[in-house]
Protein backbone atom coordinates (compact mmCIF):
# COMPACT_ATOMS: atom_id res chain seq x y z
CA UNK A 1 0.00 0.00 0.00
CA UNK A 2 0.80 3.56 -0.55
CA UNK A 3 0.06 7.08 0.08
CA UNK A 4 1.13 10.43 -1.06
CA UNK A 5 3.30 12.91 0.08
CA UNK A 6 0.95 15.54 0.74
CA UNK A 7 -1.10 12.96 2.61
CA UNK A 8 1.60 12.38 4.43
CA UNK A 9 2.46 15.91 5.33
CA UNK A 10 -0.90 16.40 6.54
CA UNK A 11 -1.77 13.54 8.99
CA UNK A 12 2.22 15.10 10.63
CA UNK A 13 0.39 18.45 10.54
CA UNK A 14 -3.38 17.43 12.05
CA UNK A 15 -1.22 15.18 14.67
CA UNK A 16 1.09 17.66 15.78
CA UNK A 17 -0.19 21.36 14.93
CA UNK A 18 3.29 22.83 14.65
CA UNK A 19 1.73 26.39 14.34
CA UNK A 20 1.01 25.99 17.82
CA UNK A 21 4.93 26.51 18.29
CA UNK A 22 7.46 29.30 18.46
CA UNK A 23 10.24 26.98 16.86
CA UNK A 24 14.07 27.32 16.28
CA UNK A 25 13.70 25.66 12.87
CA UNK A 26 11.02 25.04 10.00
CA UNK A 27 8.28 22.22 11.12
CA UNK A 28 7.05 19.79 8.18
CA UNK A 29 8.54 18.94 5.12
CA UNK A 30 11.92 20.42 4.82
CA UNK A 31 12.96 18.18 1.49
CA UNK A 32 11.26 17.03 -1.11
CA UNK A 33 11.26 13.72 -2.66
CA UNK A 34 9.27 11.50 -4.64
CA UNK A 35 4.68 12.23 -4.83
CA UNK A 36 4.04 8.62 -3.86
CA UNK A 37 5.70 6.79 -0.46
CA UNK A 38 5.34 3.36 0.21
CA UNK A 39 7.90 2.77 2.98
CA UNK A 40 8.52 5.53 5.84
CA UNK A 41 11.75 5.32 8.28
CA UNK A 42 12.05 7.22 11.54
CA UNK A 43 15.08 8.52 13.30
CA UNK A 44 16.24 10.89 15.92
CA UNK A 45 18.46 12.90 14.09
CA UNK A 46 18.88 13.89 9.77
CA UNK A 47 22.22 13.00 9.80
CA UNK A 48 24.39 11.14 6.81
CA UNK A 49 24.59 7.87 8.60
CA UNK A 50 20.55 8.13 9.33
CA UNK A 51 20.06 9.08 5.07
CA UNK A 52 22.66 6.33 4.24
CA UNK A 53 20.56 3.08 6.67
CA UNK A 54 17.01 4.92 4.95
CA UNK A 55 18.46 4.34 1.18
CA UNK A 56 19.46 0.79 2.06
CA UNK A 57 16.24 0.60 3.41
CA UNK A 58 14.57 1.65 0.48
CA UNK A 59 12.19 4.18 2.16
CA UNK A 60 10.71 6.82 0.63
CA UNK A 61 10.41 9.13 2.94
CA UNK A 62 12.01 10.46 6.43
CA UNK A 63 10.94 11.44 9.78
CA UNK A 64 12.89 12.66 12.40
CA UNK A 65 13.08 15.24 15.54
CA UNK A 66 15.92 17.05 14.39
CA UNK A 67 15.79 18.33 11.31
CA UNK A 68 18.18 19.83 8.61
CA UNK A 69 17.20 23.73 9.13
CA UNK A 70 17.86 25.72 12.23
CA UNK A 71 17.51 29.21 12.91
CA UNK A 72 20.99 31.29 13.10
CA UNK A 73 22.87 28.46 10.99
CA UNK A 74 24.98 29.63 7.40
CA UNK A 75 22.35 28.94 4.83
CA UNK A 76 25.03 28.19 2.16
CA UNK A 77 24.99 24.06 0.91
CA UNK A 78 28.50 23.00 1.31
CA UNK A 79 30.57 20.48 3.07
CA UNK A 80 28.37 18.06 5.34
CA UNK A 81 24.84 19.75 4.51
CA UNK A 82 25.43 19.20 0.76
CA UNK A 83 26.24 15.87 1.19
CA UNK A 84 23.60 15.17 3.17
CA UNK A 85 21.14 17.56 0.90
CA UNK A 86 22.17 15.70 -2.34
CA UNK A 87 21.90 11.79 -1.09
CA UNK A 88 18.07 12.74 0.26
CA UNK A 89 17.87 14.71 -3.55
CA UNK A 90 19.65 11.70 -5.75
CA UNK A 91 17.28 9.02 -4.42
CA UNK A 92 14.32 10.99 -4.38
CA UNK A 93 14.02 10.79 -0.47
CA UNK A 94 11.01 13.31 1.59
CA UNK A 95 12.58 14.87 4.41
CA UNK A 96 10.37 15.53 7.21
CA UNK A 97 11.17 17.04 10.75
CA UNK A 98 9.10 17.82 13.86
CA UNK A 99 10.91 19.49 17.04
CA UNK A 100 8.90 20.96 19.63
CA UNK A 101 5.68 19.72 18.26
CA UNK A 102 7.35 16.17 18.88
CA UNK A 103 8.66 16.83 22.18
CA UNK A 104 5.11 18.32 23.13
CA UNK A 105 2.44 15.92 21.97
CA UNK A 106 0.75 14.46 25.02
CA UNK A 107 0.94 10.77 24.07
CA UNK A 108 3.05 10.04 21.71
CA UNK A 109 5.82 12.85 21.60
CA UNK A 110 9.78 12.60 23.49
CA UNK A 111 8.28 13.40 26.93
CA UNK A 112 5.21 11.16 26.99
CA UNK A 113 7.14 8.94 25.75
CA UNK A 114 10.06 8.82 27.97
CA UNK A 115 7.77 9.39 30.55
CA UNK A 116 6.01 5.99 29.81
CA UNK A 117 8.90 3.90 29.66
CA UNK A 118 9.85 5.00 33.21
CA UNK A 119 6.52 4.96 34.77
CA UNK A 120 5.60 8.30 35.36
CA UNK A 121 2.58 10.11 34.54
CA UNK A 122 2.49 13.69 34.00
CA UNK A 123 -0.60 15.44 35.86
CA UNK A 124 0.68 19.20 34.79
CA UNK A 125 2.68 21.32 32.54
CA UNK A 126 5.50 23.76 33.07
CA UNK A 127 8.17 25.93 31.02
CA UNK A 128 8.20 27.78 27.85
CA UNK A 129 5.69 26.57 25.75
CA UNK A 130 4.34 24.71 28.68
CA UNK A 131 7.27 21.95 26.81
CA UNK A 132 7.75 20.32 30.36
CA UNK A 133 6.18 17.62 31.77
CA UNK A 134 5.46 16.72 35.75
CA UNK A 135 3.66 14.64 37.96
CA UNK A 136 3.87 12.46 41.22
CA UNK A 137 5.38 9.47 41.59
CA UNK A 138 6.19 6.61 44.07
CA UNK A 139 8.10 7.51 46.83
CA UNK A 140 12.24 7.46 46.00
CA UNK A 141 15.48 8.46 46.86
CA UNK A 142 17.81 10.53 44.31
CA UNK A 143 20.21 7.05 43.68
CA UNK A 144 17.22 5.03 43.20
CA UNK A 145 15.83 7.41 40.25
CA UNK A 146 18.87 7.62 39.11
CA UNK A 147 19.30 3.62 38.61
CA UNK A 148 16.34 3.49 37.29
CA UNK A 149 16.58 5.94 34.77
CA UNK A 150 20.06 4.14 33.71
CA UNK A 151 18.47 1.16 33.90
CA UNK A 152 15.89 1.99 31.07
CA UNK A 153 18.35 4.08 29.00
CA UNK A 154 20.94 2.04 28.96
CA UNK A 155 23.28 4.62 29.57
CA UNK A 156 25.23 6.83 32.74
CA UNK A 157 23.28 9.31 34.35
CA UNK A 158 24.68 12.37 35.46
CA UNK A 159 22.72 12.68 39.11
CA UNK A 160 23.91 16.38 41.17
CA UNK A 161 21.93 16.37 44.43
CA UNK A 162 23.14 17.50 47.87
CA UNK A 163 22.71 16.13 51.81
CA UNK A 164 19.48 18.13 51.92
CA UNK A 165 17.78 16.69 49.04
CA UNK A 166 14.21 15.52 49.67
CA UNK A 167 12.28 12.60 48.62
CA UNK A 168 11.24 12.94 45.46
CA UNK A 169 7.45 12.76 45.16
CA UNK A 170 7.09 15.35 41.84
CA UNK A 171 9.11 14.65 39.15
CA UNK A 172 9.54 16.71 36.08
CA UNK A 173 11.02 16.23 32.76
CA UNK A 174 11.82 17.39 29.40
CA UNK A 175 13.81 15.90 26.76
CA UNK A 176 16.87 16.86 25.35
CA UNK A 177 18.96 20.17 25.91
CA UNK A 178 16.09 21.76 28.35
CA UNK A 179 18.68 22.11 31.30
CA UNK A 180 17.21 25.85 31.36
CA UNK A 181 13.76 24.51 32.44
CA UNK A 182 15.21 23.54 35.61
CA UNK A 183 14.24 27.03 37.69
CA UNK A 184 10.72 26.45 36.52
CA UNK A 185 10.53 22.71 37.46
CA UNK A 186 11.49 24.03 40.85
CA UNK A 187 8.99 26.33 40.74
CA UNK A 188 6.42 23.91 39.62
CA UNK A 189 6.93 22.35 42.99
CA UNK A 190 9.43 19.40 41.36
CA UNK A 191 11.76 16.95 44.11
CA UNK A 192 13.30 16.30 41.14
CA UNK A 193 14.08 17.02 37.27
CA UNK A 194 15.61 14.85 34.43
CA UNK A 195 16.71 16.07 31.31
CA UNK A 196 19.15 15.29 28.44
CA UNK A 197 21.75 17.93 29.42
CA UNK A 198 23.40 19.48 32.55
CA UNK A 199 25.21 22.94 32.50
CA UNK A 200 27.32 24.73 34.90
CA UNK A 201 24.46 26.54 36.58
CA UNK A 202 22.65 23.82 37.48
CA UNK A 203 24.95 21.92 39.56
CA UNK A 204 25.05 24.79 42.19
CA UNK A 205 20.97 25.32 42.07
CA UNK A 206 20.52 21.53 42.62
CA UNK A 207 22.87 21.63 45.63
CA UNK A 208 21.27 24.95 47.07
CA UNK A 209 17.68 23.76 46.37
CA UNK A 210 17.45 20.36 47.54
CA UNK A 211 15.96 19.70 44.14
CA UNK A 212 17.95 16.78 42.55
CA UNK A 213 18.99 17.56 38.63
CA UNK A 214 19.44 13.99 36.18
CA UNK A 215 20.85 14.20 33.06
CA UNK A 216 20.62 11.49 31.02
CA UNK A 217 21.95 12.14 27.21
CA UNK A 218 20.23 14.60 24.75
CA UNK A 219 19.71 11.40 22.28
CA UNK A 220 19.09 8.87 24.98
CA UNK A 221 15.95 10.96 25.81
CA UNK A 222 14.92 11.85 22.70
CA UNK A 223 14.83 8.64 21.04
CA UNK A 224 11.35 7.54 21.58
CA UNK A 225 8.71 10.16 19.96
CA UNK A 226 9.72 9.99 16.44
CA UNK A 227 9.43 6.14 15.97
CA UNK A 228 6.04 6.14 18.14
CA UNK A 229 4.38 9.42 15.57
CA UNK A 230 5.85 7.67 12.35
CA UNK A 231 4.66 4.24 13.61
CA UNK A 232 0.66 5.77 14.12
CA UNK A 233 1.12 7.77 10.92
CA UNK A 234 1.95 5.05 8.70
CA UNK A 235 -0.72 2.51 10.38
CA UNK A 236 -3.20 5.22 9.83
CA UNK A 237 -1.94 5.55 6.08
CA UNK A 238 -1.36 2.02 5.53
CA UNK A 239 2.23 2.35 4.90
CA UNK A 240 5.25 0.70 5.83
CA UNK A 241 7.38 1.63 9.19
CA UNK A 242 11.33 1.32 10.01
CA UNK A 243 12.96 3.12 13.53
CA UNK A 244 16.26 3.37 12.31
CA UNK A 245 18.85 3.98 15.54
CA UNK A 246 21.84 5.95 15.02
CA UNK A 247 23.72 5.46 17.80
CA UNK A 248 24.65 8.46 19.41
CA UNK A 249 26.60 9.44 22.86
CA UNK A 250 25.60 12.85 23.34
Amino acid sequence: MSTTRQDLLQAFNELLQPERFKDYGPNGLQVEGKAEIRKLVSGVTASRALIEAAIAAQADAIFVHHGLFWRGYDGRITGWMKQRIELLIMHDINLFAYHLPLDAHPDLGNNAQLGARLGWQADARFGEQDLGFIGSIAEAQPGQIAAQIQQTLGRSVTLVTSETARPIRRMAWCTGGAQGFFEAAIAAGADGFLTGEISEPQAHLARETGVSFFAAGHHATERYGAPAVAAHIAQQLGVAHEFIEIDNPA
